[in-house]
Order: structure tokens, then C-alpha cells, then sequence
């Protein structure tokens, strides 16, 4: 299943404005797939102490509210109550006692919904990605969640952090047009299995996962 956004480049040129322009929360869906086609083509801009990383996003999951594979589903708790605030914070949790998941914060306040940034392309910081993603390829830096937020340096510090206000860790509008973005099933679920709640940029290398699932 296909939907068509307006036709562009499959990224932008690697040769980025001097300033970024912070998404505003009001500009932010308040519904969560929406979010999660929406933040196709935005951008991850995270500072650090060796400088500025930049990325693109190119695929998402959407977690709605009521969707029992959502971490919101049994209502708020300690760990997942970034999911229960305004839009447009990060979520961020540990999984498999290995890596970090990063998401945004969806639907209105009071209301537990989020979407899982699973893959994105870097443009700018790639050296200090290289470091803490030691032997990836350039391809593969930010291609899955676990290894987006690693190269990212995204941690638990980091939930609950407002993602449209000055911070370590915000969100940019896309840098071009949206490209056409895929819906299929989501990847490595035992429940909800087939809601099609996924969404990629066709044709982007940096996508994870089977580019047909769906």
C-alpha cells in the first residue's frame, strides 16, 4: 500500500542551511499515524559536546492509543509516562537489555500514543556516529532503532525531552520535499501484527528491515 506525497529528490544535498528551522508542536499532528507519515523527511538534530549530528528521518512505526503492541497499553507508569504528556517529546526506552529505542510523543495530553523512529539517514557529525557505531558502514549507522539512537548517543537521559523547544536533542522540518513514502506491517511484533502502521521512503537505503514486508 502506497501513498503518494509530493514528488522530490530521494534526500537532500549533504550540503545543509546554516540554520535549521525547529518544528513547532502545533505543526505536529494530533493523531498518531499521521505523526508518524508526517515525520517522514524531517530532521534529528542532536548536540553534543564534539558538535552537531543531523539526520533524516526514513522510516517510522506508528503505536496507537489502545493498540495492545504499544508500551502505553496498560496504562502510565513510571517508565512510560513521557508517552502520556503533549506531542512531541521523547519516549525513550531500554529493550532486550541491549539498546535504546527513540520515539516521539503523539496525540494530546492525557492520551498514551507514540511513534518509534526505526531507521534515518545521516548528513552531518558522521564522524563521532562512526565512533560510537564502531565497523558500521556509513549505510548502516542509522539504519534500526537500537543502532539510530547508539549512533545518536540517545539514552533514557534524554526521555522526556521536549523535542520542538532548544535542547540537546530536537526535531527540524525536512530539509526537501517528501519523497513517496510505503505503509506496511510493522517489524518484530507478536501482537497487532497486521495493522499497517509502518512507514518508509521508498527507495532509501537506509530503511531497515524487509523492504517489502506488507
Amino acid at each position: 500500500m502506497i501513498s503518494r506525497a509530493a514528488p522530490g529528490p530521494k534526500s537532500p544535498s549533504t550540503s545543509l542551511p546554516s540554520r535549521l528551522r525547529r518544528l513547532r508542536r502545533a505543526e505536529l499532528p494530533i493523531d498518531t499515524e499521521a505523526l508518524a507519515r508526517f515525520l517522514i523527511g524531517a530532521t534529528i538534530v542532536r548536540d553534543l559536546p564534539e558538535g552537531r549530528a543531523v539526520a533524516r528521518i526514513v522510516e517510522t512505526e506508528a503505536y496507537l492509543p489502545m493498540d495492545a503492541a504499544a508500551h502505553s497499553f496498560r496504562g502510565k507508569t513510571a517508565r512510560n509516562r513521557t508517552l502520556f504528556g503533549r506531542r512531541g517529546h521523547a519516549y525513550v526506552y531500554y529493550i532486550y537489555g541491549n539498546y535504546y529505542c527513540f520515539n516521539v510523543s503523539a496525540e494530546a495530553a492525557g492520551v498514551g500514543a507514540g511513534v518509534l523512529i526505526r531507521a534515518a539517514e545521516p548528513l552531518r557529525g558522521l564522524e563521532g556516529m562512526r565512533v560510537r557505531r564502531p565497523g558500521a558502514r556509513d549505510r548502516d549507522l542509522l539504519r534500526g532503532p537500537g543502532r539510530l539512537a547508539s549512533a545518536l548517543a540517545i539514552t533514557r537521559a534524554e526521555d522526556g525531552l521536549d523535542l520542538c523547544a532548544a535542547g540537546p536533542l530536537w526535531l527540524a522540518a525536512p530539509l526537501a520535499p517528501r519523497a513517496e513514502i510505503v505503509t506496511s506491517r510493522r517489524i518484530g511484533l507478536t501482537k497487532e501484527v497486521d495493522r499497517l502502521l509502518r512507514f518508509y521512503e521508498r527507495g532509501n537505503p537506509h530503511v531497515s528491515g524487509a523492504k517489502n514486508a506488507g
